[in-house]
């Protein structure tokens, strides 16, 4: 049996890798158009700031190394310029000679993964990307010669990566975002705080805005705006590698992709798609989705060297889970976020914490804030973010298995997480969020969101917050009257007839003062997260109103 690997990296390397440890007798060759065929390309920012600093600790593997380990054929610089399923054979051109040459397979495996967006606009000849090994050198000899100032277009994950590490290395950077806020992932108020830690950090933002040509020193944004930029880079987003499989009549789906079956098999006989250009099954839908991510890509190259293999195995759909450091925030995210529900027209709660890391008892706890995003009817976990220092990443791994595995968003109340004081609470962050979720399924409390306030404050309803004075003083939301929560039982006279909207600063004690004015027969529902989620988000509120 032979079989063909287009492309290498987390795709192709984990399909050639597990086949040979399945099949000794196979003939398997890795074609790379690239030079490197096996790199850390999620570490390629850091080591553009210096975080790296050593350029061999990001090639994985060599052709060589393969060879002797795993006796494989790897072939770099190697372009594969066409398939013919019919005769099953690819063509492929060595870059460095121009020379052509037919291979033929038994087996031929796309995995040409995902090219970046580039925009045609003037001047963006001098833009520079960043997906592989090359194109870091080639980042990095502009750093090295000298530069100051440096746009970065595009505000996603690699976008902020790249922010971060070039503030790192001393340059003035602009980050140019077309939406209103940074990291399309989140929802609003979950990107201000991000957004407020990148300007702390020195990092100028230009968001609702486009970079509409490219000087040789300099950027022009839409209202004419010039941003100095000695280097620029496009961070606008990937699509996937295509071009082979169009150019073989394999079918693409409709986000774009190739498309696959449960065992990666495309809809040319004996040619499979793995990684970033093919379209996965979202778990949450049923329906096909782009996630250019390498766990993804990984499980699919080991998936489909077991279905050659002979071996009974099917793609689990992806929940799509991420995560970026910015500065000193981590920033999570899985499923479906609260942008993306309401435009499908989804039902859905969503239930706002702030939590800490650890015991707020124990030295160096970190606060966070998680954001849960629930089916009204079912009770399932549609999709979580969070964002905060030390414990934003356990905490979205716990419910991105929890929604692998099925559990409800009441059940994450009943999960037995590792507790010391030093790493986590008796009642785990998750675990609350499992308790609210469950007060809500039940009709026990109910609540608010952030967005909705203005609605409902001029239909008539009345703030009540339950802060101290001295927190209400620093800072409240317009209208709401201040009595704090310990002299509520006395104080309900003051309160007016109507609806009542508990506040208080992240959402516990307006639980509590909905619960006691309930029983005194009041109608009242809290605000969900409290003060420091419709701080966080009332300055995006257009993306949710």
């Amino acid at each position: 049996m032979k079989v063909v690997i287009v492309g290498g990296v987390a795709g192709g390397m984990s399909a050639a890798t597990r086949l040979r440890r399945l099949d000794e007798e196979a003939e398997i060759v890795v074609f790379e158009r690239g030079a490197h065929v096996s790199f850390a390309n999620c570490g390629l920012p850091y080591y553009a700031g210096g975080v790296i600093e050593d350029r061999e600790a990001l090639l994985l593997q060599t052709p060589e190394s393969l060879a002797a380990r795993f006796r494989l054929d790897v072939r770099v610089r190697s372009e594969v310029v066409a398939v013919d399923p019919v005769a099953g054979t690819v063509t492929v051109r060595d870059l460095r000679t121009g020379d052509e040459t037919v291979e033929p397979y038994d087996s031929l495996v796309l995995s040409p993964g995902a090219s970046p967006i580039v925009p045609d606009i003037e001047g963006v000849g001098r833009a520079l990307v960043l997906r592989d090994v090359e194109d870091v050198d080639r980042l990095v000899g502009a750093l090295d010669a000298d530069a100051r100032t440096a746009v970065i277009v595009g505000a996603g994950f690699i976008g902020v990566e790249l922010a971060e590490n070039l503030r790192r290395r001393g340059l003035e950077v602009t980050v140019v975002e077309l939406a209103d806020q940074v990291l399309a992932p989140l929802d609003p108020e979950m990107a201000s705080p991000v957004a407020d830690e990148l300007r702390g950090n020195g990092v100028r933002l230009e968001l609702g805005t486009q970079v509409t040509g490219i000087g040789a020193d300099a950027v022009t944004l839409a209202d004419g705006r010039l941003v100095p930029a000695d280097i620029v880079v496009m961070a606008i987003g990937v699509r996937p590698e295509t071009a082979l499989a169009v150019g073989a009549g394999i079918e693409i789906g409709p986000r774009g992709g190739i498309v696959v079956d449960e065992s990666m098999r495309t809809s040319a006989a004996g040619v499979y798609a793995v990684g970033d250009a093919v379209e996965k099954t979202d778990a949450l839908t049923g329906g096909a989705g782009l996630v250019p991510l390498a766990n993804p890509a990984n499980r699919q190259g080991r998936l489909v060297a077991d279905v050659i293999a002979g071996r009974p195995v099917r793609a689990r759909p992806v929940v799509g889970t991420a995560i970026v450091g910015v500065f000193s925030l981590m920033v999570a995210a899985v499923g479906w976020n609260e942008k993306r529900l309401r435009a499908a027209g989804r039902g859905y709660r969503a239930i706002h914490t702030h939590p800490q890391s650890h015991a707020g008892y124990y030295p160096g706890a970190q606060g966070m804030s998680l954001k849960l995003l629930v089916d009204p009817d079912t009770d399932a976990i549609l999709g979580a973010q969070g964002v905060g220092g030390d414990g934003v990443d356990k905490r979205i791994d716990v419910i991105a298995t929890a929604m692998v595995g099925g559990l409800t968003a009441a059940e994450l109340a009943d999960l037995e997480l590792a507790y010391a004081p030093q790493f986590g609470s008796a009642k785990d962050p998750v675990n609350m969020l499992g308790y609210v979720a469950d007060n809500l399924r039940t009709g026990t409390t109910t609540t608010v969101q952030w967005h909705e306030l203005p609605a409902l404050v001029e239909a008539g309803a009345v703030l009540v917050d339950v802060r101290t004075p001295a927190e209400f003083a620093l800072g409240s939301i317009p209208g709401a009257v201040n009595i704090e929560l310990d002299q509520l039982r006395s104080r309900t006279a003051e309160l007016p007839e109507g609806e009542l909207i508990a506040v208080c600063q992240v959402g516990q004690r307006g639980h509590t003062a909905t619960q006691l004015l309930r029983q005194l027969g009041r109608r009242v529902r809290n605000l969900d997260g409290g003060y420091r989620t419709w701080q966080a988000g009332r300055t995006p509120v257009a993306e949710l109103v």
